[in-house]
């Protein structure tokens, strides 16, 4: 991670502490932090003076705000520094970077500051800022490594910061989402009753067309294998079909019992055919030219249905309940009949969020995968053992997640090195990343940038750029540099 990544990411640890009433002002000094942090680092010719730079703010925000952001808050302020002096330092090193000018009379100044009390900056709560995880590569890989560039799994998954941030939206963002196999259109739903298309490539980022017509929030979307129709269900109890093109809603669903519709998912080998989950407990096959659902095409489970995937084939569906439960079903492509063949309880009492399949996790093997958010503080991998969509629990990861529609995916690419990666959102304000090859601190990385929790996750198609989006409406714009070798799966 580069040394002004680092700095951007401890000012956004504490940015939810930054003018507390004020969410707006947050939003605009952390955009304005990036940009200028990208525009000094441009200039720079010697990083150790941004390095010192790094160490002494975050000792002048930690006696600012008396580091709530950690859990060893009193070692912290026991340092000697004084905030007056510290500040003093930080801005005269601030003038010193902006201008480009030589560091060495600055480090005459602070010789008597003793480098052992910036020593927990990276022995401390800090440390996975600076920590790089390598992965070692099999001995059968090394010719895909060479292609691949010689990069570790978590130098692939290394951001380089902020590429934009969109705050069109008045209430929290539910999903963010990525047309199919596309690097520059981005989708998000709200809370406010809105969904709005951002086009990202090429610069400036803009909104082109925002999606109006659900009476309350909306839950979730999804967009059509040719991504010229999205998908959306409300809690207003309807689903609605919109013509991408053309900006405009082709028709209105409303659900047969009068729920609210949380979740929704295309077919994946017929895109006429989609299904909704409701708060009504049902799980239901629509058909999109009639708007209609297929007879046998409906099911009930325990509880509130909060989300939905189909495996690659359309053949098994699986729904996660506000109960702890994913039930699988299989699915006939041809009539929509839904027949339910297992239920497997995740955490009794405790909602699933979020569903997400994947047949092949690694070059390595075929795996198939099913991913499940659960509030209990934790991140599931399942491995799907059986063609009815039966699951055997084969790794948890930790987040933070007791309440919230929190979401997660599969990164899109297949690494030619070993180790293969999840992302997900967190009630913590952070983006974890985890390898979920790796059975020793599997977190790779943590994005820092958003002041509330993050609600949802998304890549684009070749990972260049990373969409989050959070519970006050913000949606971050990642970058990650360079290119490597991958393969699509």
């Amino acid at each position: 991670m580069a040394v002004w990544q680092q700095v951007l990411a401890l000012d956004a640890k504490f940015n939810a502490y930054r003018s507390p009433n004020n969410p707006q002002f947050r939003t605009l000094y952390i955009r304005r932090r990036s940009q200028l942090l990208r525009e000094h680092a441009k200039n720079e010719k010697d990083g150790s003076t941004r390095k010192e730079y790094l160490h002494l703010r975050a000792q002048l925000l930690n006696s600012r705000y008396g580091s709530p952001a950690f859990s060893d808050q009193g070692s912290i302020k026991s340092r000697s520094f004084s905030l007056r002096s510290i500040g003093r330092t930080i801005e005269s090193l601030e003038s010193m970077i902006a201008a480009g000018g030589d560091n060495r009379k600055f480090f005459h100044h602070r010789r008597h500051m003793s480098t052992s009390s910036l020593k927990y900056l990276y022995e401390g709560p800090m440390k996975h800022v600076y920590d790089s995880i390598e992965v070692v590569p099999t001995s059968v890989a090394e010719a895909s490594k060479a292609m691949a560039g010689g990069k570790s799994l978590s130098e692939n998954y290394a951001f380089t910061g902020m590429h934009h941030i969109f705050d069109q939206h008045s209430n929290a963002v539910t999903c963010v989402k990525f047309a199919n196999d596309d690097r520059s259109r981005v989708a998000c739903s709200s809370l406010d009753g809105t969904l709005s298309i951002c086009q990202l490539i090429p610069p400036p980022a803009t909104v082109i067309c925002m999606l109006k017509g659900h009476s309350a929030g909306v839950t979730d979307f999804v967009w059509s294998l040719s991504n010229d129709v999205i998908l959306s269900v409300s809690l207003d109890g309807t689903a609605r079909l919109w013509d991408v093109a053309a900006g405009t809603c082709m028709r209105v669903i409303e659900d047969s019992l009068g729920s609210e519709l949380l979740c929704c998912v295309f077919q994946p080998l017929n895109n006429n055919m989609f299904v909704t989950g409701s708060s009504r407990s049902q799980v239901q096959v629509m058909n999109m030219s009639t708007g209609k659902g297929y007879r046998g095409g409906s099911s009930k489970v325990t509880g509130r249905v909060n989300a939905l995937t189909f495996d690659g084939s359309g053949h098994i569906l699986w729904a996660g309940d506000e109960r702890g439960s994913v039930y699988s079903f299989t699915v006939d492509v041809a009539t929509g009949k839904l027949t339910k063949t297992r239920r497997m309880t995740v955490s009794e009492g405790h909602p699933v969020t979020s569903l997400s399949a994947r047949a092949w996790i690694s070059r390595e093997a075929r795996d198939p995968c099913l991913l499940v958010n659960c509030c209990v503080n934790a991140l599931f991998l399942f491995r799907i053992v059986s063609e009815d969509g039966a699951l055997q629990l084969k790794r948890t990861f930790p987040i933070k997640q007791r309440s919230l529609c929190v979401k997660s995916t599969f990164c899109p690419l297949m690494s030619f090195r070993q180790g293969a990666c999840v992302i997900s959102g967190s009630e913590d304000m952070c983006v974890y990343f985890f390898d979920v090859t790796k059975e020793n601190k599997p977190c790779v990385n943590k994005l820092l940038g958003h002041s509330a929790p993050v609600m949802d996750v998304a890549f684009n198609c070749d990972e260049s750029l990373l969409a989050s989006c959070d519970a006050n409406g913000m949606v971050i714009i990642w970058k990650r540099e360079g290119k490597q070798a991958t393969l699509f799966i």
